[in-house]
């Protein structure tokens, strides 16, 4: 399976604190639900795992959409506050960190910040990190491995609307912020030729590893 394969892959990498993994991919690629099933064959197999992801650490409304409500730029350079995820949960997970990290910071959908305990990690432990733009200059540093999940933009679409609710139409204007500013950071950032592992997930039920790059060593 590949789920085993990317877990043996990832307890073979030499980390000196905690090894960082990331699980990329479009709205609706299946990072989530994949990132989970990771997680509980790592555990199962005795490892320690710290689950966490860029949703927790997305800007206020205001910022998200000072660029308007459907811009695709404002969804791409916007979104996330990349300074604190890096302050409170990546920096203190690497090599020379504290260990004592805060695993979200913000609820979107209720537009408000969330009280998180701060935890400390050990030696050993595993981040399983999950979200878009994962492959950003100020991210893909971080990443002892990295996973980029690809999926068409038609089956992201259909697997959004029927989680979501949203428009089934390509050309909706909300689908279009998400799909154009995707697009903008594939074509700024390559995650493809960043990523340790690139795995087609447009079926997932049977996710298949394709093209890879040789990445063994975070820079952070």
């Amino acid at each position: 399976m590949v789920i085993e394969q990317i877990a043996q892959a990832i307890l073979s990498v030499q980390s000196p604190f905690v090894t960082r993994v990331a699980i990329d991919g479009v709205d609706g690629a299946g990072k989530t639900m994949f990132g989970d099933e990771l997680g509980r064959t790592l555990e199962a197999w005795g490892a320690k795992v710290i689950r966490a992801s860029v949703d927790g650490f997305h800007h206020p409304r205001v910022v998200r959409y000072r660029r308007g409500r459907f811009c695709p730029e404002g969804f791409y350079r916007d979104s996330y506050d990349y300074a604190t995820l890096r302050q409170v949960l990546l920096d203190p997970l690497s090599p020379g960190g504290s260990g004592q990290y805060i695993s979200a910071v913000f609820d979107h959908r209720n537009d408000a910040p969330v009280r998180s305990s701060t935890r400390q990690a050990a030696a050993g432990d595993i981040l399983i990190f999950d979200g878009i733009f994962a492959h950003r200059p100020e991210l893909r540093g971080y990443w002892d491995l990295s996973v980029l999940l690809e999926v068409s933009f038609e089956t992201s679409i259909k697997r959004l609307g029927a989680r979501d609710g949203t428009p089934m139409d390509l050309l909706a204007p909300l689908n279009r912020r998400y799909i154009e500013g995707q697009q903008l950071y594939f074509q700024e950032c390559g995650p493809a030729n960043h990523a340790t592992l690139v795995v087609d997930n447009n079926e997932p039920a049977s996710p298949c590893i394709g093209s890879t790059v040789t990445k063994t060593e975070s820079t952070l």
